[in-house]
């Protein structure tokens, strides 16, 4: 969210008071015209493609996961990490053994394409958090989770296998929102546009 605030900043929209929210969900910026909606990243494409949000901030990772009907104008640079597979430093996994292999994660659609993409069979298991304790306590061989710097793999005798995706926020924007606000809507996607550059 930093990032982001600082991001629109640049592009002449203040949204410093969400800052200073503490919990609060809804912030309703009168001075920018704007109705800004604090929610979970896995979230903002419901909220946007149902229109209950002309536009949203979100990551590839949920967007590649969830493959909803949304227009994505706008590559936002912020939030950089990325999806990748990782087991245990000292259990190193043979994909060419015949086990049966067992991978966690929160990204299971984006996990069992990156596995039959390179032909290998296995179970997807959904985690919704602590993906990193699944290796450690055998409930998976590898796991695939969002990786910034690589810190808390190590922390968890974890190393990185392989890259599966890139990430980066995007700006999404409901499609009927796209028509019926367009000249709001180009407004704010060329001023992010000039500063995402």
């Amino acid at each position: 969210m930093d990032e982001a605030i600082e991001l629109f900043g640049r592009a002449g929209v203040d949204l410093r008071a969400l800052k200073n929210g503490g919990r609060k969900l809804v912030h309703e910026l009168p001075k920018a015209g704007l109705r800004v909606l604090v929610i979970r990243d896995s979230d903002v494409p419901t909220y946007v493609e149902h229109g209950a949000a002309d536009v949203g901030i979100v990551g590839r990772d949920v967007l590649e996961e969830q493959s909803r009907e949304l227009y994505e104008p706008l590559d936002l640079g912020i939030g950089k990490c990325r999806l990748a597979v990782a087991e245990l430093v000292d259990r190193p996994v043979d994909e060419n053994a015949q086990i049966h292999l067992r991978y966690a994660t929160k990204f299971p659609n984006l996990t069992r394409r990156h596995l039959q993409a390179r032909g290998v069979t296995a179970e997807v298991i959904k985690l919704y958090g602590s993906i990193e304790l699944a290796p450690i306590l055998g409930l998976a061989d590898r796991i695939v989770d969002l990786v910034q710097t690589g810190e808390t793999l190590k922390q968890n005798n974890l190393r990185e296998v392989e890259t599966i995706l890139e990430i980066t926020s995007r700006l999404v924007v409901n499609r009927a929102a796209l028509k019926l606000k367009q000249k709001a809507v180009d407004t704010l996607i060329a001023r992010l546009e000039k500063v995402a550059a």
